[in-house]
């Protein structure tokens, strides 16, 4: 505690000679700041790096083997979260990481209750009649279960929650759409409902005891990223900046990264050019600025930041009493700036398709999608060698098993120090270099005080999704 109080002071002086130098950037004020660092032993740096890491095992009738998650916090408290779930009905797999700005209160609810609301999309008439029918009794039907959720609403927000998701799947039940199901379009129509849901919530309860609350999430925001799998079928859903990548492995044994999302961010030229094509010519130099939303949000899609969807009158009337006029962002003419509209990308999975790595950009902050898929790969490889040789079926040929030891031979030379993937991927995004793990730059990133660790880092969120090949090699054309 000493030692972290006086790094903490030197911080501060760092930090106060960096400002006045305009040094932040330089190779010379990182020097400066580092060397005012405790130095964290290889096996506290493993505690901090596997403190929330988690993995979920799926039975063998199913397209998912297993799943592996973790997260490391730059913000104090983290902005990012995760969700995992199945559906009992359709017995597909969600999985989705959200990463919010402005706090992480929009995040966190939407991790909440998304996965419902797609669940609802996915379910024809009857059975959502049927839902609708258990609710007030004791056998009320679930839509899903849900792994490693802590979280739990307050009652008042639950309560408010629940009513106004009974409402959606109300309406979806008097749609009764005769039109061919497709996942894209339920997709997309879960993503905008519940936006829709976030912004009602926060207008329809001014004045109760609640309403700072709804008010507060609507005010924040998050992008997210969430995949869909059922069988050999792969969706991934997705607004902003958060990316989903697929690990194949060629006939070659060479790996190749498929990117499964597209980022809403300036990067981006196409979506660039929708959004000013939303507005008249002459905001043609203020929609975008300094590669940011008005000049103020990086990510151009996103769920709740309703500062950039209500109209100037609600703002006023609603938003400034609370937050104040620097509420309103400059230039603020023809609203909505901002959708919730999601992309949607499919795939149809084979045997060679062997994860996905699903992570908010704190992760793509630090490496390409290919190194992550390399990294994923070397791992599968050396992770055999951490539990004891088991032959995955009975009569092997002896060419097999041959080929099995040979495999767990080579796996030997890139022994992980991690059995969770996620952790592994975190290891090497902040300690990795091309010689392996730098210990000291991992101690430095692990160290650096909240009052300076976004600077260097940002939140990361990890989950790598590991496909059952022998599931999908017998699945039908």
């Amino acid at each position: 505690m000493v030692l972290q109080n006086v790094s903490n002071n030197l911080i501060k002086i760092i930090s106060n000679v960096c400002t006045r130098q305009n040094e932040w950037s330089s190779n010379k004020c990182a020097q400066r700041l580092y060397m005012a660092l405790p130095r964290l032993t290889p096996q506290e740096i493993t505690a901090v790096l596997q403190a929330n890491e988690y993995t979920k095992e799926f039975n063998e009738q199913n397209s998912v083997k297993y799943y592996d998650s973790n997260q490391l916090a730059s913000n104090n408290p983290i902005e990012d979260t995760r969700s995992e779930a199945q559906c009992l009905f359709t017995k597909g797999i969600l999985l989705g990481v959200f990463d919010g700005h402005g706090g992480g209160t929009c995040a966190q609810i939407i991790s909440k209750r998304l996965f419902h609301y797609i669940s609802a999309c996915l379910l024809p008439t009857k059975l959502l009649k049927q839902y609708l029918n258990t609710i007030n009794s004791n056998n009320k039907i679930e839509l899903l279960q849900t792994f490693n959720d802590k979280v739990e609403f307050i009652s008042e927000i639950k309560e408010l929650y629940q009513t106004s998701f009974l409402t959606f799947v109300k309406d979806l039940v008097e749609m009764e759409c005769t039109k061919e199901f497709q996942m894209e379009t339920a997709l997309e129509k879960a993503f905008l409902r519940l936006d829709n849901d976030l912004s009602n919530e926060a207008l329809l309860n001014l004045g109760k005891s609640n309403n700072t609350i709804t008010l507060d999430v609507a005010m924040s925001g998050a992008v997210a990223v969430v995949a869909h799998i059922d069988g050999p079928h792969l969706h991934v859903t997705g607004v902003g900046d958060c990316q989903a990548v697929l690990g194949i492995l060629s006939e070659n044994d060479v790996w190749t990264a498929k990117l499964m999302t597209v980022e809403h961010n300036t990067d981006n030229r196409a979506e660039v050019e929708r959004i000013l094509s939303e507005h008249p010519s002459n905001e043609k130099s203020t929609v975008i600025k300094m590669e940011r939303l008005l000049g103020q949000l990086a990510p151009l899609r996103s769920l709740g930041d309703f500062r950039y969807k209500w109209s100037k009158k609600i703002l006023k009337e609603v938003v400034v009493p609370y937050f104040g006029e620097a509420v309103i962002p400059p230039n603020y003419h023809t609203p909505p700036y901002l959708t919730a509209k999601p992309e949607v990308k499919y795939h149809r999975l084979t045997p060679r398709d062997k994860f996905l790595i699903i992570a908010s950009d704190g992760l793509w902050d630090l490496m390409s999608p290919l190194q992550a898929v390399r990294l994923v790969g070397e791992h599968m490889s050396g992770k055999v060698t951490l539990n004891p040789l088991k032959l995955p079926r009975k009569n092997m040929k002896l060419s097999e098993i041959h080929k099995m030891l040979l495999q767990r031979k080579e796996g030997l030379k890139k022994k992980p120090l991690d059995n969770n993937a996620a952790t592994h991927l975190l290891r090497n995004a902040l300690g990795g270099t091309e010689y392996g793990i730098d210990h000291i730059k991992l101690s430095q990133l692990l160290t650096l005080p909240r009052e300076v660790v976004r600077i260097f880092r940002d939140d990361i969120t990890i989950t790598v999704v590991y496909m059952n090949s022998e599931f999908l090699r017998h699945c039908p054309p």
